[in-house]
């Protein structure tokens, strides 16, 4: 900001002015590299510095910033004179060193920052004086051993990061002294072993990350005990093989625990006991080929399981019958072949399954979890679920969900197929709005329409058993799918935008039988060409006109689009592909123009050419008419204002001359002639354009600078 400004006083002794002395001004100052904010505020990030710099008035600075230079050491003056300082920023330096009284008059201080440096260790006592601070980062730097004694006086301490250093163990009581701390970061180190009390102190943490360390067992219960509020575990990335039974039990707070990406192989089957209150486990990269039955029985709030990248080749059919508030699961990538149909019939909040990634064998084993899927997917109650085959070879590459049971073969050993049973009772009756019996009846009389054997009265008959209208009047149609092939009819595409489309088919007469009530239809859009599928799924309000209009799609991309009734909160389980149209997007920015519009903006465009060209036609033949009479009228010679022998060339001659300067390889100034032929009307002087005064070549002298 500049030296200080200094303010003289003059005071009169007798007749004679005496200048007595000169006092700096009273706003604060900053140090040369640096700047100030409202006189509070010191900013020197990113300077170059290599030292400290000392401020002018210190008392009043509440934020110091001295991130990205070469500041190699902190002495015991640095900052001594900044008592009221709140914030202080030291990150990605060069400090290797810190005086154990660099920060002893910093009693205000509530966030210090020093990662990204070169500290090997926290000596005892340097922080002692901090009683006030909340927050310290000492993240990535190299320090290798921690003792109660390095945050000794940080009773007030909130937010703590390690993570990034040397840390190759944890002993007893290292965080005892900090009895309000919530989130304590440790990830990416070298830690190995955990002392039984190594968290002891730590009642009110709430969220501790050990990811990325190299930790191969945890045997002892104790080690947590201390964390009666911890809500967040990350264990993930370490080389864990081995977990102990009842190892989280004292953790009854815990809601997301991370174990991904470690060599996991077993897990004893009360490994999760006493984590009632668990909502998202991940469990995903690891090396489990089952699960015992019981592993996730305590689990009752969980919500979200990710059981990807494993080996598992089999599923117990109660592995989930617990958890019925799980809304999200994932299987993809392990090695599973079938699934009994009953699995997800206790999770009645399942909305997002993902099964890709595995062998699928399509036989008969799997019409149980077809079913479930199809029942699920009539509500609207799960997304998309991909079950590609790879068995048998006759059906390798297909979807489960586009096969007919009849199908599916017995399986490769010869074993029996299952019994065909209703898949949850409870949760399909509710999902189908009836009682148990009734959505029995449904799912019994769609498999027995998919395998083209008569069924039961039943809510989904047959197509061929639709029954036919009386004489004079529409027919009435209870089935969706004989609702689709019958009464749907010319889907088309319109008003194609960049971001939306609309659509509109028609529907022949009918009559819905009760208690079913007027159709609903749905929409069904997907883009071609993805890796990651993007159906979605748009249902239209009841007694709607037969049209929709999609929105927030991609420009210049193109669209699958397909419509379905829906009869009663059923749809056909088949997809309807006589109702589907494809369409492309326009580009970003582009709308379709309106043929006719163009037609007519083009035949404008025309006639006014046409019209300005007679114009100018017409207006050159009557200034030539008329400059005839002229002459014929008055035989005297009048000078033209332009010569008819040699075009004007003064204002050109004296350009020329004005920026001789630019071009030294043409003809000097002094060559340059400006006298005028004798036809020419008009002349200019030969100064006006090319003055050879002292005045025009200081002028030359500066344009050649912006020039160059």
């Amino acid at each position: 900001m500049g030296a200080p400004r200094r303010v003289g006083l003059m005071v009169l002794w007798g007749s004679v002015p005496l200048l007595l002395l000169l006092l700096p001004a009273a706003e604060p100052v900053c140090p040369e590299p640096c700047d100030c904010q409202q006189h509070q505020h010191l900013l020197c990030t990113n300077r170059g510095l290599r030292a400290v710099p000392k401020a002018a008035a210190p008392h009043d600075i509440l934020t110091y910033s001295l991130g990205g230079n070469f500041i190699a050491n902190i002495s015991a003056f640095d900052f001594h004179r900044l008592a009221g300082l709140q914030r202080l920023d030291l990150q990605y330096n060069r400090i290797r060193s810190l005086h154990p009284k660099a920060f002893e008059r910093l009693g205000r201080l509530e966030e210090l920052y020093l990662g990204n440096n070169l500290l090997p260790a926290l000596a005892p006592g340097t922080l002692s004086a901090l009683a006030k601070l909340r927050i310290l980062y000492v993240n990535a730097n190299e320090i290798g051993r921690l003792s109660a004694a390095s945050f000794s006086g940080l009773g007030s301490l909130v937010k703590l990061r390690l993570d990034g250093n040397e840390l190759g163990s944890l002993g007893d009581s290292t965080f005892s002294g900090l009895p309000n701390l919530l989130y304590l970061h440790l990830e990416s180190n070298r830690i190995r072993w955990l002392s039984r009390g190594a968290f002891a102190g730590l009642a009110k943490l709430r969220f501790l990350d050990l990811s990325g360390n190299q930790q191969s067992s945890l045997r002892h219960p104790e080690t947590f005990v201390p964390l009666q509020s911890l809500h967040t575990l990350l264990l993930a990335g370490n080389s864990l093989q081995e977990l102990a039974g009842g190892l989280f039990q004292h953790l009854p707070a815990l809601a997301k625990l991370s174990l991904g990406g470690n060599r996991l192989a077993h897990l004893p089957p009360d490994a999760f006991a006493g984590l009632g209150s668990l909502k998202e486990l991940r469990l995903e990269g690891n090396l489990l080929s089952h699960l015992p039955a019981a592993l996730l029985e305590p689990l009752g709030s969980l919500e979200a399981l990710d059981l990807s990248r494993n080996a598992l080749t089999a599923l117990h059919p109660d592995a989930f019958a617990r958890l019925g508030r799980l809304r999200e699961l994932s299987l993809r990538d392990n090695a599973l072949a079938t699934l009994p149909g009953e699995l997800f019939a206790s999770s009645p909040a399942l909305y997002r399954l993902e099964l890709e990634g595995n062998a699928w064998s399509c036989d008969c084993r799997l019409r149980g979890l077809k079913r479930w899927l199809g029942a699920w997917h009539s509500r609207g109650r799960l997304l998309t679920v991909f079950v590609q085959c790879r068995l048998p070879p006759a059906l390798a590459g297909k979807y489960l969900d586009y096969l007919q049971d009849a199908q599916l073969p017995p399986p490769p050993d010869g074993a029996p197929c299952p019994a065909a049973a209703s898949a949850s009772p409870a949760p399909l009756a509710e999902a189908l709005g009836g009682n148990a019996s009734s959505a029995g009846a449904a799912l019994a009389a769609s498999t027995a329409r998919l395998q083209g054997a008569p069924g039961p009265t039943a809510a989904w008959p047959r197509r061929a058993g639709t029954p036919r209208a009386s004489a004079g009047a529409p027919p009435l149609v209870s089935d969706p799918c004989a609702f689709n092939e019958l009464f749907l009819y010319n889907l088309s595409v319109e008003a194609v935008g960049s971001s939306s489309v609309t659509v509109r088919w028609a529907v022949r007469p009918h009559r819905s039988a009760r208690p079913q009530g007027p159709p609903r239809f749905r929409l069904l859009f997907d883009r071609f060409g993805a890796a990651v599928k993007f159906q979605r799924f748009v249902y239209l309000p009841e007694r709607g006109e037969p049209a929709a209009t999609l929105r927030e799609l991609r420009p210049d991309t193109p669209y699958l689009v397909c419509v379905e009734g829906v009869l009663g909160g059923r749809v056909c389980p088949v997809a309807p592909r006589d109702h589907c149209a494809g369409l492309v997007t326009l580009p970003e920015g582009t709308r379709g123009p309106d043929p006719q519009l163009l037609t007519l903006a083009l035949l404008a465009a025309n006639a006014l050419l046409l019209v300005a060209a007679l114009a100018a036609w017409a207006s050159r033949l009557l200034r030539r008419k008329v400059l005839g009479r002229r002459r014929k009228a008055a035989p005297v010679h009048v000078r033209h204002l332009y010569s008819t022998r040699r075009p004007l060339r003064s204002m050109g001659t004296g350009v020329s001359a004005d920026f001789s300067g630019f071009q030294s390889h043409r003809t000097p100034r002094a060559t340059a002639a400006c006298a005028l032929s004798e036809a020419d009307l008009i002349e200019f002087p030969c100064e006006h354009f090319g003055d050879s005064g002292g005045t025009r070549r200081g002028d030359d002298h500066l344009l050649q600078r912006f020039a160059d």
